[in-house]
C-alpha cells in the first residue's frame, strides 16, 4: 500500500510543485495543452477549442455520492466541475457545461478555497472534472491550498484527449487517474466528438499515467489513494469499438485494470441528428461489453 499521504506534499516541500506550475502557466502563452496545439495567446485571454482564456470556469463544486465506489466511499468525492472542454461530442450528456461553457470565471485564489471547503465537509479526494484545458491554474491553486493544509489526494477526471507533455508535469502531483478511453477507431471520434486522432493521443495518455501510478490501489476501506481507473462508455453499434480497447487495455497497460463500463448513453444534445447514436444500448449489447472485456482477462469492473 502506498503512502496515504498526497504525493504533491513532497514537490511543495523540495519547491518542485512551483517549478511544475510555472512551467504550466508559460505553456498558456501559445497553448499547446492539449492535442489541439491551438496556440493561442490565452494570458491575453484568447479562446480556443476549450472556450477558456487565463482563467478557469467552474459549473459547480460539490460532495459527490455517485461517482465510483473507489472514490465516493462513505464520505462522497469532493468534485470541481470546470466548464469548456477539448471534446465536442454529440451527445454530450453535460452540453451546458462543456460546449456552452455555463459556470463562473474564478482565480486561483477561489479555486483553492474550493479545494479546502471540500476537505472540510469531509471528501475523501478533490475530484478535478475535465482538468486537461485548465491545468497550470489547477497547478496554482493547489500551491495555495497545500501551503494552507490541503491533504486529499488528486484525481485526474479526464475525456482523454491528453497530450503526454502536459501529464508529464503532473508526473507525482496527481495520485488518481480516470481517464475515458471513448474510441478505438479515429474516424469514429472525429464524426461523433470532432477530433482528430482521438485513439493515438488517448492510448499515449493511458500509457502515461499508468506509468505514473500503476493500477488502482485502494486502503483498507476500499477508498482509492493511487492508480488508474479507466472508464469506457458503450455506444449503441458498437461504435466505441469496445472489443478492441477492453484487448488494448488487457494487453498494452495491465490486466489488473480497474475499469469502468458505463451503460448510461442516450441520444442527448445533437445525437438525434445521427442514426446510428439515436437509440439507447441494448441490455444484450451491454452484456456483450462485459463479457468482452472478461476474455481479455480484465476482472476489475465497476
Amino acid at each position: 500500500m502506498t503512502d496515504p499521504y498526497p504525493r504533491y506534499l513532497n514537490l511543495l516541500k523540495n519547491g518542485e510543485l512551483v517549478k511544475r506550475t510555472t512551467a504550466a502557466k508559460k505553456i498558456l502563452e501559445h497553448c499547446t495543452l492539449c492535442p489541439w496545439n491551438c496556440g493561442i495567446k490565452r494570458m491575453n485571454d484568447e479562446k480556443g477549442q476549450c472556450q477558456t482564456g487565463a482563467q478557469a470556469r467552474v459549473y459547480s463544486y460539490m460532495v459527490h455520492h455517485g461517482e465510483e465506489k473507489p472514490l465516493r466511499g462513505s464520505r462522497g468525492s469532493g468534485t470541481i466541475f470546470f466548464s469548456g472542454c477539448n471534446l465536442h461530442c454529440q451527445y454530450c450528456q453535460n452540453y451546458d457545461i462543456s460546449q456552452d461553457t455555463y459556470g463562473l470565471l474564478v482565480s486561483v485564489e477561489r479555486l483553492a478555497g474550493m479545494m479546502m471547503e471540500l476537505q472540510a465537509r469531509g471528501c475523501h479526494n478533490i475530484n478535478l472534472v475535465s482538468p486537461t484545458h485548465v491545468v497550470p491554474q489547477i497547478l496554482e491553486a493547489l500551491v495555495i491550498a497545500a501551503k494552507e493544509g490541503l491533504r486529499l489526494p488528486l484525481v485526474y477526471n479526464t475525456g482523454g484527449y491528453d497530450n503526454v507533455e502536459t501529464l508529464r508535469l503532473l508526473d507525482g502531483i496527481v495520485d488518481i487517474y480516470m481517464p475515458d478511453m471513448k474510441y478505438a477507431e479515429a474516424d469514429i471520434a472525429l464524426r461523433y466528438s470532432g477530433v482528430k486522432d482521438y485513439p493515438k493521443f488517448n492510448q499515449a495518455a493511458v500509457k502515461e499515467m499508468h506509468r505514473q501510478v500503476g493500477d488502482l490501489e485502494t486502503n483498507e476501506n476500499g477508498i482509492a489513494e493511487r492508480g488508474l481507473l479507466i472508464r469506457h462508455l458503450v455506444l449503441p453499434g458498437q461504435l466505441a469499438g469496445t472489443k478492441e480497447i477492453m484487448l488494448f487495455i488487457s494487453g498494452k497497460i495491465s490486466q489488473n485494470s480497474y475499469v469502468n463500463l458505463m451503460d448510461q448513453y442516450r441520444p442527448d444534445y445533437h445525437a438525434r441528428d445521427f442514426p446510428k447514436l439515436n437509440r439507447k444500448v441494448t441490455k444484450g449489447e451491454f452484456n456483450q461489453a462485459v463479457a468482452w472485456a472478461m476474455e481479455t482477462g480484465l476482472d476489475r469492473l465497476d
